[in-house]
């Protein structure tokens, strides 16, 4: 197996103690939005002196089916998402590479997102990682998580990316993706992407 490359590498002074949220957002959908207003008003109820840190996973994956778009459009998804948002208070957002050491990954984490503070997720894997590094750790309860996993996400995404009418893919997909989302990928180029990089679709389950 290719070792990954640590890119981009950790930043010289990672955040204070903050409430966390991680995710690989590809792309950006309506579950990552609801996790990000859900982990924004726990933080002002209870730690409204603390910011709140989207990490960005898989910085450092090669292009593919899976991996569509790289940590930098994820984030301007997230940024372009945020300009509509309910979020008054900016979110630090940080990429972080993979290391494909999941006993690991927390303290790896650390050195992007900084030392515990508080981890907000739906996700179980996540969580266990987490609260056995001794995180405290804030479930999210998701509704219609099967409709929003990414890979169905990306799925609907590919069937449209080779359409035109820009009416008829943000009918498609705005149930799934925020409409701010859709047009920064209709005007970048992030939606016909999807048609080019030919590697069949992705399994289902």
């Amino acid at each position: 197996m290719t070792e990954l490359p640590l890119t981009p590498g950790p930043p010289e002074n990672p955040p204070p103690p903050s409430v966390v949220v991680l995710g690989r957002f590809q792309p950006f959908h309506r579950g990552h939005a609801y996790m990000l207003e859900f982990a924004d008003s726990w933080r002002v109820k209870n730690m409204p002196n603390a910011s709140l840190v989207v990490a960005v996973g898989s910085s450092n994956r090669p292009e593919n089916l899976r991996n569509p778009w790289t940590h930098s459009e994820r984030s301007e998804m997230i940024y372009r998402w945020l300009e509509s948002s309910s979020i008054r208070d900016s979110p630090i957002i940080i990429p972080i590479p993979d290391i494909d050491d999941p006993p690991n990954w927390v303290s790896h984490a650390e050195l992007y997102h900084g030392g515990p503070g508080v981890f907000v997720s739906s996700d179980s894997h996540s969580i266990e990682l987490y609260s056995n590094s001794n995180w405290p750790v804030v479930e999210i309860p998701m509704e219609e998580r099967d409709r929003l996993e990414g890979w169905r996400v990306r799925e609907t995404a590919r069937m449209m990316s080779t359409i035109d009418d820009l009416r008829a893919v943000s009918e498609v997909l705005s149930p799934t993706i925020p409409e701010s989302v859709i047009s920064l990928m209709t005007e970048n180029g992030y939606l016909r992407r999807l048609a080019f990089l030919g590697e069949g679709g992705e399994p289902v389950g």
